[in-house]
């Protein structure tokens, strides 16, 4: 684990970022399981069952932190809950409305074509595409 720790502390300071214990210990809980998607509550739910001491305000504060650092993305997929990627390459998601559970979508599975024009002085930065799921009807 101090080898992960290293690491993770590296990728805080190559992103700006001042790695503090707790920004190291969220961060070691956010990218220890790979690319995935969760909210502030899932990450604070986290933390506490790996007795790692911040407040909800903290992970708040502390994933958006991570967000302006391009460490990871805002999903809004939702009005009530963001969720927030460790992966953030371009790419799609599948939303399971009901089990408010974000999926990836295979990067070479969609294509977007006929993007309009954007305003001038302005340039589009990405396309979020959020299809929406649910089990099918009887």
């Amino acid at each position: 684990m101090a080898e992960y720790g290293v690491s993770t502390e590296l990728k805080l300071r190559r992103s700006g970022l001042r790695p503090t214990r707790q920004r190291i210990a969220l961060a070691s809980l956010l990218f220890a399981k790979g690319d995935r998607h969760l909210t502030v509550e899932e990450l604070h739910e986290e933390a506490i069952a790996a007795n790692v001491p911040v407040s909800l305000a903290t992970v708040y504060n502390t994933l958006h932190q991570f967000t302006e650092a391009g460490l990871i993305r805002v999903l809004a997929v939702e009005s009530a809950k963001t969720y927030f990627d460790t992966n953030t390459s371009d790419h799609h998601h599948f939303f399971v409305e009901g089990e408010n559970e974000v999926l990836d979508i295979p990067v070479n599975n969609i294509s977007i074509d006929n993007l309009p024009e954007p305003p001038e002085g302005m340039e589009i930065a990405h396309v979020d595409v959020v299809i929406r799921l649910r089990p099918k009807s009887r």
